[in-house]
């Protein structure tokens, strides 16, 4: 009898695990009108709520009413075109016109695996700097030049860190070189001049 509650209680376990991995995971929904329905409040959110919730780090997914099909790339897509339209942006016209050169380049798996790790390596940094700066400041509340001439201020401070990411950086591209350098040996074995870069 025992076991049969432990089978009963493991089978249930199984059953409402899926359930509370999308408990954690917020679905938005997107419907043909273009609107968004938020599963959880039961309610009906814009582009800048989405984009509030990629600010507070929360976990979520969008789906399309329909068929089901994840599009939370697409949203965060528009929240980046809106972001790059409407304010300051971050990206440059010769550093977008670089990022679509890529697409449907040999190079273009690594060098987004390259962009992706750099981004945090940056992101990882600048939470360092925010914990050194604690007390100082608070970094949400400045806008961009006021957080710039506080950067100019704490010259020393920044180039240590910015030295680091640097380092981190080329050490990830000098990585990067290698696994290149030995997928074209094994490839082209009797191919000269391919060879993994010195560090």
């Amino acid at each position: 009898m025992a076991a049969t509650r432990r089978s009963t209680k493991a089978s249930a376990e199984a059953t409402a695990s899926p359930k509370a991995e999308d408990a954690a995971v917020r679905v938005l929904k997107k419907y043909p009108n273009r609107r968004l329905y938020d599963t959880q409040s039961s309610s009906y959110i814009t582009l800048a709520d989405v984009k509030q919730m990629v600010m507070e780090g929360d976990a979520f997914v969008v789906r399309d009413a329909k068929t089901g099909e994840d599009l939370t790339r697409s949203i965060l897509l528009q929240i980046i075109l809106e972001e790059e339209t409407g304010g300051v942006p971050i990206f440059s016209t010769q550093m977008l016109s670089q990022i679509i050169r890529f697409y449907g380049h040999a190079m273009q798996g690594m060098m987004g695996s390259y962009l992706e790790k750099n981004l945090q390596t940056f992101t990882d940094i600048q939470a360092r700097f925010a914990e050194q700066s604690k007390g100082l400041l608070d970094p949400k509340a400045m806008n961009p030049e006021l957080w710039t001439q506080f950067l100019q201020g704490q010259a020393p401070a920044m180039q240590g860190l910015m030295g680091n990411y640097l380092e981190q950086s080329k050490a990830m591209f000098l990585q990067m070189q290698e696994q290149m350098a030995k997928q074209a040996e094994s490839l082209f074995p009797g191919m000269g001049g391919l060879h993994t870069p010195k560090r």
